[in-house]
């Protein structure tokens, strides 16, 4: 997988760039100003980087960054998990306008900084010109003897965040043990209370029924009668004989009028009704009577819902779920209350934290010094001859969620000094030779295929430098390598050259980069060999350095 193009509108001082990029070994050069790390700030902002209202061109609306990569496996699964199209090339692209407003997208999908920083793991592993700084973090330390290591360290994380909380779970039941046996107390009681009444869900509204209607029974006797006699009557003065009689009169004289005769088919199917009314009133009045017993029972149970709801302030249908959540509240007071039984899981929980802690202390003892070693050798190539680099190892009192030691990288920058943690080491040379000499060990470890290293040649210069060239070259055997540097050696060792020159148009200064070979290349070395002047001594050199015939 690499970097394969990269797109710039309006970004910095770059009007508009489009550059094609090749795997190998590939440098940035051009004079001081004409801004050889404007690439890698774009890149970085296209993987997440904060976004400032600085990086839009002076006069343009918005800037835009779009870089182009080639997939690969663990690249496809993470744009598969997070619901990204995964298309035969990785396309990100970013905005950001003169009000600060970011926007972003993944193969044409919106996206969120937050998400380009994730991918950006996988892509892109940048060495910046201070990278000896982050040696003396701690975690930055842990970091790349862990990656040497092919150690992770989310299980431990996770076994310690678990230890950590039974600990606090197990203090707070201890500091809490009167409150909770009061608490306990009270719960206990209240639902004795409530299991007195055993409400069940739905009981209430049963039972509110049934007493409405016995309550109100004599009423609905008497309506049930009287609509029975009204309906049936006595002689002549029922509904239905009266319905009956004018069915009658309206079919005797359908053969002269037929509408007659639809309008007694609609007065034939209203008696019908009528008479399954009659029907079912004289059956409901059957099997009803005023049942005063019941409805005493009822009041009496009415009346304890109606007192336990008041007491504890809750409508009676919601004191079915208030006696389900008290249990449920009891329950976990007596897991609380039992100290016995979190003690054991503290313990169980610092054990399985403990055993993960020394797994991983293992593998690092183990990798502490094949890591110091292979430093140690690159610093020899780098002109440290007779320096020396160790991987401290200091045991803590307790698990950490990183583990059971602090790491830290000591160094000798000559032979017989005594080493002293990086940060201590005097010569910013050195500091940068020694990160240089990291960064070249450890940059096989990650999965990113594109390794940049951003003027990390600092403080480096003659033998040593050619030495930096040919190492960058090495690891460009395996991955691409971008560099941006001044160092004609290194320089003359890439496979590619890409220079960045600054020009003035109609009063604004623009940065252009744009790919060199042959005498143009020979032009850039020897610039950076002698200056602006361009000698007949400083282009020989130039071409000897880059192995091309003289003329």
């Amino acid at each position: 997988m690499a970097l394969t193009h990269i797109t710039l509108r309006d970004f910095v001082i770059v009007r508009e760039l489009e550059l094609d990029l090749n795997t190998g070994f590939g440098v940035l050069t051009g004079e001081t100003g004409a801004g050889k790390s404007i690439l890698i700030d774009a890149l970085q902002l296209a993987l997440g980087a904060r976004a400032e209202t600085s990086v839009v061109r002076e006069g343009a609306s918005r800037c835009e960054v779009c870089a182009e990569f080639e997939p690969t496996p663990a690249v496809a699964a993470w744009l598969h998990e997070a619901g990204f199209e995964n298309d035969a090339a990785l396309l990100l692209r970013r905005t950001v306008d003169t009000t600060g407003k970011s926007r972003a997208w993944i193969n044409g999908s919106p996206a969120t900084a937050t998400q380009l920083r994730e991918l950006g793991e996988h892509l892109l592993d940048i060495h910046g010109q201070h990278a000896w700084q982050s040696l003396t973090r701690p975690d930055a330390v842990r970091g790349l003897l862990d990656a040497y290591a092919s150690i992770d360290t989310r299980p431990l994380k996770a076994a310690w965040h678990a230890w950590r909380q039974a600990q606090q779970t197990l203090a707070d039941a201890q500091q809490a043990q009167s409150t909770l046996a009061n608490e306990r107390e009270r719960l206990a009681w209240q639902i004795g209370e409530l299991n007195k009444l055993k409400p069940a869900a739905g009981e209430w509204e049963d039972i509110s029924t049934q007493h409405s209607r016995l309550a109100n029974a004599q009423a609905l006797i008497d309506a049930a009668n009287e609509t029975t006699l009204l309906l049936e009557g006595d002689d002549d003065g029922g509904a239905l004989r009266q319905l009956s009689r004018a069915i009658q009169s309206l079919q005797a004289l359908g053969h002269v009028e037929p509408e007659f005769n639809a309008l007694a088919e609609v007065l034939l199917s209203a008696q019908a009704q009528a008479e399954d009314v009659a029907h079912s009133l004289h059956s409901y009045l059957r099997k009803t009577d005023l049942d005063p017993q019941t409805l005493a029972e009822l009041d009496e149970r009415m009346g304890q819902w109606l007192s336990l709801a008041r007491r504890y302030k809750k409508s009676p249908d919601e004191l079915p779920q208030v006696l389900a959540q008290w249990r449920e509240e009891l329950a976990r007071l007596d897991a609380a209350a039992d100290l016995d039984v979190l003690q054991k899981a503290e313990q169980a929980a610092h054990r399985a934290c403990l055993q993960a802690a020394q797994q991983i202390s293992a593998q690092r003892q183990k990798a502490a010094k094949p890591l110091a070693k292979a430093v140690t050798a690159a610093m020899q190539q780098l002109g440290m001859q007779g320096g020396r680099f160790e991987v401290s190892l200091q045991t803590l009192d307790a698990p950490a969620q990183h583990g059971l030691e602090e790491v830290a990288f000591l160094v000798a920058g000559h032979e017989g000094s005594t080493t002293r943690p990086v940060g201590k080491v005097a010569s910013g040379g050195e500091l940068s030779r020694i990160a240089l000499a990291i960064a070249v060990t450890t940059s096989e470890l990650g999965e990113a295929g594109t390794l940049i290293f951003d003027e990390v040649d600092s403080g480096v210069g003659g033998a040593v430098a050619e030495t930096v060239g040919r190492l960058m070259k090495q690891l460009g055997q395996h991955r691409q390598v971008l560099a941006v540097t001044h160092l004609p050696q290194v320089a003359a060792c890439a496979d590619h050259h890409l220079l960045v020159s600054k020009a003035a148009n109609q009063g604004q200064v623009s940065s252009q980069v744009r790919a060199v070979s042959g005498e143009e290349r020979v032009s850039e070395i020897a610039r950076m060999l002698g200056g602006e002047k361009l000698s007949a001594t400083t282009l020989a050199h130039a071409r000897e350095m880059l192995g091309a015939p003289q003329s």
